[in-house]
């Protein structure tokens, strides 16, 4: 069950983005701009965040660190997938890069959840870490080229070693109108639809993802 937006509106200025169209104010409810059910506050910008140079990396592996969520319907029988925007037919997850002011990787699951799938809903699970499961000779190594790339394809087709923490969302809203809804679409699928997207799309870690969560498996 989608909860219905409410009727009370407020405008807020994205603090992101680039300057004309995506600086443009989004009208959205006042009483669910901050929900209090959900682990951390989440503020629907109207722009996505753009540009790699504040991603953060692992101390450790030196790792590109990425969130993402899980988001299910509240009877846990559908996921919502999107269309990657480097490969049109292809379905993903909602996932992005952990920035310099986001302590908790939660802020950038829910965050990315937002900008990429306008879903909004309730952290219930943690799903863990996954590492990267390409072979080492696909990372790309160099990450200030990473960083200037000028598209998204070209990120796609060679991205840095990545860590992957993922959580399990219960939706609680799909908003029409959200930073990406003009370059990606959305879907909700049954576990053996999304399990073949991803097969098709060549992303075993977003699997492994899927597995860990509380879907129900038909």
């Amino acid at each position: 069950m989608i909860l219905p937006v409410k009727k009370k509106l407020m405008l807020i200025k994205p603090p992101f983005g680039k300057p004309g169209r995506d600086s443009r104010l989004l009208k959205i409810t006042q009483e669910s701009l901050y929900s209090p059910e959900m682990s951390s506050t989440v503020i629907r910008s109207a722009a996505a965040r753009v540009g790699r140079e504040n991603q953060v990396y692992s101390p450790i592996t030196g790792a590109r660190l990425v969130a993402g969520c899980i988001c299910l319907t509240q009877d846990k029988k559908q996921v919502l997938m999107i269309t990657s925007s480097a490969h049109k037919k292809k379905w993903i997850f909602p996932k992005g890069g952990v920035e310099k002011d986001e302590p908790d990787y939660k802020i950038t699951a829910e965050r990315e959840t937002w900008e990429e799938a306008g879903c909004v809903g309730k952290i219930t699970k943690e799903l863990g870490t996954i590492e990267d499961m390409r072979p080492p000779k696909e990372w790309n190594k160099d990450i200030k080229a990473f960083e200037n790339a000028k598209s998204d394809m070209e990120v796609a087709s060679h991205p840095p070693r990545s860590e992957f923490h993922f959580y399990e969302l219960e939706i609680r809203e799909l908003i029409e109108e959200y930073p990406e809804c003009g370059k990606r679409k959305r879907k909700l699928f049954n576990y053996g639809e999304a399990k073949e997207n991803l097969l098709i799309a060549k992303r075993p870690e977003l699997l492994e993802a899927l597995d860990r969560s509380s879907i129900v498996r038909n």
